[in-house]
């Protein structure tokens, strides 16, 4: 049988040329080697105050995404996360298995609630809980993630360990899929930082759904380093960056991406990355268009039905052994 692999993303924001190259690249890539369940986390979303209409929007925009990208649903298992409502049960059997001190050390919580921790939500901090439930009701075998995502994918394997411990052997423990390229795409207007669908300065992020104007702009005022070769250098983050993109959308060894900007400058490198990003992105956002409600709608609602039978299975189990009945056990 194949391995599984699970990974989703929120219905916020707008994704960006870092969420495709550090997640939907590899999951179109991956969804041929394993079995695949690529999920839209809507209730991960209401962490934060969302405003419904927007969300609900989003959602289905989203799944666009997805399609466009290359997640084919004849292959993969593409679902909406509140369309199966053992996501939310098991969030709440293993939030009585999780412990507080592990919660308060998650590094995003801190981050994210950092001056206001008297007026965020439960669910913020519960979040990687969730997460884990993610995970764990599809008995998955590896999570593709980025690096900021380690810690949660830790608290889910702990999680899963003691439950194993304490009930009896029930969830598999998931292991980490990192790229090795690509699985941190940086700001364009600050390389220390990861591009972000929330950064407040917009030149930062070229937004998958970006005109080709946009997008020229963008990368024609970002951030460059000192020196003048344009080199893979780790020293020199800003030039690193754009090289990494360059490379991910060309399917090009370093090598080669060096040899293409030998004894050129940033201006004729950041002309032909803008034309390389804009040429990526033209059929990209020309298929994003071909899926109607109608269709797609169609498509999440086959994919909640094949997720929720193994969700059912898995719920099941962990009630079984935790002695909670009720008439659907």
């Amino acid at each position: 049988m194949k391995k599984r692999i699970f990974s989703g993303a929120q219905p916020t924001g707008n994704l960006h040329i870092g969420n495709y190259l550090g997640a939907l690249k590899n999951w179109v890539a991956l969804q041929h080697e394993f079995e695949s369940f690529f999920c839209i986390v809507n209730l991960h979303a209401i962490t934060l105050p969302q405003d419904p209409k927007n969300l609900k929007w989003k959602t289905l925009d989203l799944a666009r995404i997805y399609l466009a990208s290359g997640v084919d649903p004849e292959v993969s298992t593409i679902f909406i996360q509140s369309d199966v409502s053992e996501h939310a049960e098991l969030a709440w059997v293993l939030n009585c298995i999780a412990r507080m001190g592990e919660l308060e050390r998650m590094t995003q919580f801190k981050d994210k609630s950092k001056g206001k921790i008297e007026r965020v939500g439960a669910g913020l901090f519960t979040y990687p809980v969730l997460m884990a439930s993610d995970i764990l009701l599809y008995q998955t075998d590896l999570v593709p993630i980025g690096q900021d995502q380690k810690q949660h994918l830790e608290l889910t394997r702990d999680v899963a360990e003691r439950f194993n411990r304490d009930f009896g052997e029930t969830f598999k423990i998931p292991e980490a899929f990192i790229p090795p390229v690509g699985a941190k795409i940086q700001s364009l207007a600050e390389p220390s930082k990861k591009m972000s669908k929330s950064d407040e300065n917009l030149n930062g992020s070229i937004f998958l759904l970006d005109d080709a104007d946009t997008i020229t702009k963008k990368i024609k005022r970002a951030v460059t380093d000192s020196g003048t070769d344009i080199k893979f250098d780790q020293s020199r983050p800003a030039i690193n960056n754009l090289l990494t993109i360059y490379q991910l959308l060309t399917d090009k060894t370093a090598e080669e991406c060096e040899a293409d900007f030998d004894g050129k400058g940033y201006g004729h490198f950041k002309t032909e990355l803008a034309e390389t990003v804009v040429e990526f992105l033209k059929p990209f956002q020309e298929r994003v268009k071909e899926f109607d409600d109608t269709a797609l709608e169609k498509i999440l609602k086959i994919g909640a039905e094949k997720a929720k039978i193994i969700a059912r299975e898995t719920l099941k189990t962990v009630y079984d052994k935790m002695g909670i009945v009720g008439a659907s056990n």
